[in-house]
């Protein structure tokens, strides 16, 4: 389980960086106005951490080779 817990881990970390900077991106080029900059930067981020922890986390566990 505690490679599992690395891969999720990493995952997220990953994912985090990718969202932060695709959110950031896509803020500017759609133009949002002011704070909403903030929130939606921060829902790409969260979301694309989930989404790439979750698959790190489910390929650690196929990796790993154990049957749990």
């Amino acid at each position: 389980m505690a490679q599992v817990g690395a891969g999720v881990a990493v995952g997220s970390a990953m994912g985090g960086a990718v969202g932060a900077c695709y959110g950031t991106f896509e803020a500017f080029r759609h133009k949002i106005p002011g704070l909403l900059k903030i929130r939606y930067i921060g829902r790409a981020t969260v979301s694309t951490a989930v989404a790439f922890g979750l698959f790190m986390g489910a390929g650690s566990l196929i990796h790993s080779g154990r049957s749990y």
